[in-house]
């Protein structure tokens, strides 16, 4: 297990992570020379996220990764002050931590402090949730119950409970609904009427219409209805002939 204080990040960041002249120099030809391979130079260009098959080629990547994490942990935690650890493993199981602080295992023991408190507060907060929507089922279920027992009352039923008041208070409610169920009944029966009396104008109005082209002879509808021409179909016939 590698533990990494401050003095040991400092000293691989100054020995370890250093540019040579000559990188310079070659990131300074190819600028002058191809300016659209200098992203690639700096190491800029789009990596694929995924697991890298060659072996040689995923430890470098990991010992280089591991190196640059763990320097950004140090940065953060001197720049901005922060608490810092961080913890990883290899794909050999070979542990590398870093911590800002003396021991790392303060830092461990802070966060499971957190989380636990958080966790808490998580539950009690879901508690009180649960406590409200139980009170709010409870004051809907009485409202529901007073709904029927209303219900009851008004279909005649356990009104041996019921006072004088409530009595009246019941008969006055039913005279006002059978009011407004007589008043939608004539309503209804008035739209009725008035769609019947349209359609028998849309009918005598066709049925005229087919008088006018039929040479004046009286349609089926008015000889029902007992308006006779002055002459008989008989003469009209015969005098047709």
């Amino acid at each position: 297990m590698n533990i990494l204080n401050y003095e040991q990040v400092e000293n691989f960041i100054k020995f370890h992570i250093f540019v040579p002249p000559c990188a310079l120099s070659v990131q300074l030809l190819i600028t002058k020379k191809e300016p659209s391979l200098v992203n690639m130079a700096k190491g800029r260009c789009k990596i694929e996220m995924k697991r890298i098959e060659s072996s040689t080629n995923r430890q470098v990547t990991f010992s280089k990764r591991r190196n640059g994490l763990l320097k950004k942990a140090y940065e953060l935690s001197v720049l901005c002050d922060a608490e810092v650890a961080v913890i990883v493993f290899s794909q050999n199981g070979k542990l590398y931590e870093f911590s800002s602080t003396s021991d790392i295992q303060k830092t461990i023991e802070r966060y499971y402090k957190y989380m636990k408190q958080v966790r808490s507060e998580a539950t009690e907060i879901e508690q009180q949730q649960a406590e409200q929507l139980k009170q709010e089922a409870a004051i809907l279920i009485e409202k529901i119950e007073a709904i029927k027992a209303t219900q009851r009352k008004l279909l005649g039923q356990d009104l041996g409970s019921c006072s004088i008041e409530e009595l009246h208070a019941f008969d006055d409610q039913l005279e006002h609904s059978l009011w407004n169920i007589r008043a939608r009944k004539e309503q209804l029966f008035r739209e009725e009427i008035a769609q019947l009396k349209a359609k028998e104008k849309q009918l005598t109005d066709e049925n005229r219409k087919l008088a006018q082209k039929c040479d004046g002879n009286p349609p089926l509808l008015l000889l029902h209805q007992g308006e006779l021409p002055s002459t008989s179909l008989s003469t009209q016939f015969r005098g047709g002939n």
